[in-house]
This record gives structure tokens, C-alpha cells and sequence, in this order.
């Protein structure tokens, strides 16, 4: 029987989220090697440059595109994906290179996440603007969406222009990487924008609650803002993240949240398989599970759990 939803592992390459810990490089190529290991369809990193949240020290993180060429090669089955890639750290068609180029190595596993980016000290400390944020994530949208799926744009915004720009070599797939666009469901823009450009939508939700019931209340909003602008709501895919406490492992950090916040799941394999199956029932396809503890032994310790879901 084919499992009912992709679930996907979250690696943590921001100082002190290994469980506390900081992710040396090796760690990060052991852990995605944990993932494929373990049965996990997909592998996942953030983009952050430095997180500086209130009264904690700064936290760096390895960047994004380096570590995504990395993973290529460190794993054969597994999709890489990114959660999110800030299309405001790096010029739009940059950033539209650098996912053929990592299409293209990975063998056409490269699943590409896109968002505006949220943390305005970050972008100040690495001297990068930050205003209307909306705004230039919408043009830059326009711009990687036409390189990836044509192999050309030409387009003159406000805050972005590119003249003849031409996308070669082309990528593995005709119409590029799948793309994911991730949006909690407050803001109407940001919807609109995911109704019109993403393949798949996602909901952070390790924040708040990481259960099925989370699903329904953002789900009809997505389904509103596709209707809003003419698109079959079946036809965006749907995308969760979200935390879960690794059976028979004890983590020392429980939360991804800044004020510490959130309800993980947890359970025996065989419950936790269960409500993985619960956001198949909601409409999910896919989801990127943060592993507590998120470590290599932790992502080991969710086997159990997949091979309980196969079995459903």
C-alpha cells in the first residue's frame, strides 16, 4: 500500500537548534544520510544569515545554497527541499539559477520553497533592504516563476528589472522545480500571491499546534484566495510543518518557538502514524517534520514511525 502523504525531515543548520547543539558539516551530511536511511521522503533546511531573537544571542547559520548543493550529493532518494529560501537575501534571478543548478545535481529531486523573508535585523546586519516586503516578494516571483517554467524573462518593477535574461542550461524538468510558497494564512496578499504562483502551499505550524486540527481553519482561507483569483483549489497541493517528539528519545529542547510555545506530537509510533495519516485526511501531501531532539539519532528514532504509517 503506498504511504498516504510524503513526510519529509527538517536539518538544523542555525547555531544551537541541533538539540541545542550547533551543526558542524559533518553533522549536517550525517543527518541527511539519517534521513534517507530512516525512510523519510524528503530532506529540508531553512535560509537564515543571522537570527537576532529578543533576549538570546545572535544566532548564524550556514548558508542555504551551499548546503542544498551539498545534500545533492550526500543522498540518491530523497528530495531536498528548502523552508523557505528569502527571495530578498539574493537577486531574483540569481536565485532562479542557483535552484536549476541544484536541480540538475540532485537529479531533478530539488523542491523549491520561496519566501519574502521576516526577520528585518538579519537583512540590516548583512546590509540588505528591508521594506515592502510584499511587494518585492512579488516581483521577484514573477521573475523566478518565468525563468524556471520558460527559460526567459524580461520584466522592469519597482524594486526588481531584468533585461533579456536567459535561463541556461534549462533544467532537468520542462517547467522547473515544484514550488512552494509558504503563508499561515493571515495575510490576504501573501495568499493571493501563493493562489497565483505556487505549486504546493505551506503551513509553519510548529509554532502553535503540530496536529491535524491545525489543518481545516487555514485550509479554507487557501481555498478562498484560490477561488479569489479564478484557480481549482485541487489543483495547489497542500504542506505542513511541524514538530514531533522522536519515540523513545528525550530531547532537551521541545520547542522551535521563540517564546518557547507550541504542542509537538508525540505518542507511541503507532499513534504518532496515525495522526500523520489524520493530515493526509485534511488535505495534506506532504509534510517536513522538525525532529525532537533534531539530531541524527532523532531522526533515526522516527523509522518506527514511518514504517507504522506504510502499514495503515
Amino acid at each position: 500500500m503506498a504511504r498516504p502523504l510524503k513526510v519529509g525531515a527538517f536539518i538544523p543548520i542555525v547555531e544551537s537548534e541541533m538539540d541545542g547543539g550547533s551543526a558542524r558539516g559533518a553533522d549536517i551530511l550525517a543527518m541527511a544520510r539519517a534521513v534517507e536511511e530512516a525512510g523519510f521522503d524528503s530532506v529540508w533546511i531553512p535560509d537564515h544569515l543571522t537570527i537576532f531573537d529578543p533576549g538570546q544571542p545572535p544566532k548564524g547559520a550556514w548558508e542555504m545554497g551551499v548546503t542544498l548543493g551539498a545534500l545533492a550529493v550526500a543522498t540518491h532518494r530523497v528530495e531536498i527541499g528548502t523552508l523557505v529560501a528569502a527571495t530578498s537575501f539574493r537577486a531574483p534571478a540569481l536565485l532562479a539559477q542557483m535552484a536549476s543548478t541544484a536541480d540538475e545535481i540532485s537529479g531533478g529531486r530539488l523542491i523549491l520553497g520561496l519566501g519574502s523573508g521576516r526577520h528585518e535585523p538579519e537583512h540590516l546586519a548583512f546590509g540588505l533592504s528591508y521594506h515592502h516586503q510584499v511587494s518585492r516578494f512579488a516581483e521577484a516571483l514573477e521573475i523566478i516563476t518565468r525563468l524556471l517554467r520558460t527559460g526567459r524573462c524580461d520584466f522592469a518593477g519597482e524594486y526588481y528589472t531584468v533585461r533579456d535574461c536567459e535561463l541556461h542550461p534549462r533544467p532537468l524538468r520542462p517547467n522547473g522545480p515544484e514550488i512552494v510558497i509558504g503563508a499561515l494564512g493571515t495575510g490576504p496578499r501573501m495568499l493571493e500571491l501563493v493562489a497565483r504562483y505556487a505549486d504546493v502551499w505551506n503551513g509553519w505550524l510548529t509554532w502553535g499546534s503540530s496536529w491535524p486540527e491545525a489543518v481545516p481553519p487555514i485550509r479554507e482561507k487557501v481555498d478562498s484566495a484560490c477561488l479569489a483569483v479564478g484557480r481549482d483549489p485541487k489543483s495547489l497541493g497542500r504542506s505542513a510543518a511541524i514538530l514531533a517528539m522522536a519515540p523513545g528519545v528525550t530531547p532537551r529542547l521541545v520547542s522551535t518557538a521563540p517564546d518557547g510555545g507550541g504542542r509537538p506530537l508525540q505518542g507511541t509510533a503507532e499513534e504518532m502514524a496515525i495522526a500523520l495519516k489524520g493530515f493526509a485526511d485534511e488535505g495534506i501531501s506532504h509534510l517536513q517534520v522538525i525532529c525532537a531532539p533534531n539530531t541524527a539519532e532523532g531522526i533515526a528514532a522516527f523509522a518506527p514511525v514511518l514504517e507504522a504509517l506504510d502499514r495503515l
